[in-house]
Parts: structure tokens; C-alpha cells; sequence
């Protein structure tokens, strides 16, 4: 375990030499279509379109895009559960209209999730960071984003190291055994990385570390087809998503 799958596919994704810009234009305004347009049709087409360009143009393996979209599932299922059921004077029962309620948060959620996975397998944090700071986002915001990105590497790398030794050691030989080393594993790694963390922090700090560790951005010009194309898919998606609906009331 050497890095995240989501990370490797972002570098090595067919978009990786475009402008971050470019794909923060395409995705947040992916995002946005799947927060203010109807569920039905336009959840559905926000969220097609995103897997679409992902696995066609984009050229991510389906598998990780697949295994990425697993947990944000399990949470908008979850989710959706709670709000559809009413818990009052009489029991437990269905909210009104229920199904359409799940529907709508399912088909949002998805639709959303789907577009920022797009991104997110697309563009490396080392690309979408200078992005960001060039967007005038905070430079607070983005340097909490850059450390917590760097942490990351940090507990993957704890986690293989003392999961292997638990193995080594027959650690997860029998469920009893198993359930004894999580526990252990969860706390050292937890543990480690705090250490590691602090003694990250007064380093930077004895260096005279005021302010965030500036580096020189890697050059990726914007595409002007490209975001023709973006802006003419959005408008398409926006015009069919409302006259489908229209339809749909009439």
C-alpha cells in the first residue's frame, strides 16, 4: 500500500496535462446542475455525463472509479434511510411521500458525488492546489488542504508497516485474534501519526516557517475548445433537464 488509487489515476488520467482551471470549471458546474436541477431527468444526465467523460475521454479505470464511488454510496443509502422514515406518537413509519423524497436525495447525492470524483481522478492535489490559490481561496484553507493531503501518505504508510508485522506475527490468524490487532493497529497508527505530525510542526517552526512553503506551479495552459465544450455541455444538459420536466408536469 504506496499511495491512494484515486491519486494514481489522476496522474495517470488522459486529462492530466489540461488546466485545473479548465476541469474545476467543468466539475463545479457539474455540480452545480446536480444540486439545482430536478432529480428527474437532471440527477440522471449530470451523473451519466460525469462517468461518461471519466471512463471515456478521461480514460480512468473503471474499477477505480467503481471502488471510489463505494463508500459515498453506502453513506447517501444511509442517509436516504433516515430521512424517509418518521419516528412519532405511533411508532415507527414512512415519511409522506417517501419514496420520492429517497429518490431526490439519492439521485443529488449521486449526481454530485459522480462529478466531483471526476475531478478528483483527474486532477492531482499538487495541480489543484496552485488552482486554488490562484482562485484567491484562502491561503489558510489550501495550506490545512496540503498538510492534511501529505498526512495522508503518512498513515498509509504506518498502516502497511505495522499491519505487515501483525501478520508476520499471526496477528489476524483467527477473528479473535483479528479484532484484538485492529484495535492495536488503529491506535498506533493514530498515535504514530500524531507524533509524526507535532514533530513535522516544530521543524517548520525552528526553520522560521511563518508562512506557507511556496513552490513553482507546473504551466498548463487552458484549452479555449475545451471550455467551449464545457460550457455548451452544461447549457445542454440544463435545456434538456427542463424541458424533460416540463413535460413531465404538463
Amino acid at each position: 500500500m504506496s499511495g491512494l488509487a484515486v491519486d494514481d489515476a489522476a496522474w495517470a488520467s488522459a486529462w492530466r496535462r489540461r488546466s485545473p482551471a479548465d476541469k474545476l470549471l467543468l466539475c463545479l458546474g457539474l455540480v452545480g446542475c446536480a444540486l439545482v436541477l430536478p432529480a428527474w431527468p437532471g440527477s440522471l444526465l449530470v451523473g451519466l455525463t460525469a462517468v461518461t467523460l471519466a471512463l471515456g475521454p478521461a480514460r480512468v479505470p473503471a474499477r477505480t472509479f467503481g471502488r471510489a464511488v463505494r463508500w459515498p454510496l453506502a453513506f447517501v443509502a444511509v442517509g436516504a434511510l433516515t430521512a424517509v422514515v418518521r419516528v412519532d406518537g405511533d411508532g415507527v413509519g414512512w415519511a409522506p411521500d417517501a419514496a420520492a423524497q429517497a429518490g431526490s436525495l439519492v439521485g443529488h447525492a449521486l449526481a454530485g458525488g459522480a462529478a466531483v470524483l471526476l475531478l478528483a481522478t483527474t486532477t492531482p492535489v499538487s495541480d489543484l492546489l496552485p488552482a486554488l490559490r490562484a482562485l484567491r481561496v484562502p491561503a489558510a484553507v489550501v495550506e490545512v488542504a496540503a498538510v492534511t493531503y501529505r498526512l495522508l501518505f503518512v498513515l498509509l504508510a504506518s498502516l502497511s508497516t505495522i499491519r505487515e508485522a501483525q501478520t508476520a506475527r499471526m496477528g489476524h490468524s483467527t477473528w479473535r485474534r483479528s479484532y484484538r490487532s485492529s484495535g492495536a493497529l488503529a491506535a498506533a497508527v493514530l498515535t504514530r501519526s500524531w507524533d509524526r505530525a507535532r514533530r513535522l510542526q516544530e521543524g517548520l517552526a525552528g526553520r522560521g516557517m511563518e508562512t506557507g512553503l511556496r513552490v513553482l506551479p507546473e504551466a498548463l495552459p487552458s484549452s479555449r475548445a475545451f471550455l467551449a465544450a464545457s460550457v455548451a455541455g452544461l447549457a445542454a444538459l440544463v435545456s434538456l433537464s427542463l424541458v424533460v420536466a416540463g413535460t413531465a408536469l404538463a
